[in-house]
């Protein structure tokens, strides 16, 4: 059995609260859980004490045992110094995709082009009259 170690939603609507359940993966996110061993609350401001309570020695054991914390619970065990947690690094995430780049590059041209437009109508009044 596949057990994993996540956050199961209470509260009422748009007052979220959240237990830290052991439960196996294939359950629903706030169906049957094993054990709880822990709670959330992201409500409270993220220096108080009671936002992320944690028992972690049943953490600890769930750990040994096979468990694998979804990556937000990791974090809380990462803060608890409970099981340390490798950063991840994407740097392609703030990267444009493909269309935005074509339209970025189209603009450019665009500006270029009247920018020559511009340039060009100047530079042939100022022959004109130096002919004159």
């Amino acid at each position: 059995m596949a057990v994993s170690i996540r956050l199961s939603r209470g509260g009422a609507k748009k007052r979220p609260y959240y237990r830290i359940v052991v439960a196996d993966a294939r359950s629903p996110r706030d169906g049957a859980f094993i054990e709880k061993i822990g709670t959330y609350n992201p409500l409270l401001g993220k220096d108080d004490e009671k936002r992320v309570i944690l028992d972690t020695e049943r953490a600890k054991h769930w750990l040994a045992n096979g468990a694998q914390p979804t990556d937000r619970v990791a974090r809380f065990f990462d803060a608890a110094g409970v099981k340390e947690r490798a950063a991840r690094n994407n740097p392609n995430k703030a990267e444009p995709g493909e269309k935005a780049k074509e339209r970025a590059q189209e603009r450019a041209d665009k500006a270029a082009a009247a920018a020559e437009a511009a340039a060009a109508p100047a530079e042939a009044p100022a022959e004109e009259t130096a002919e004159a």
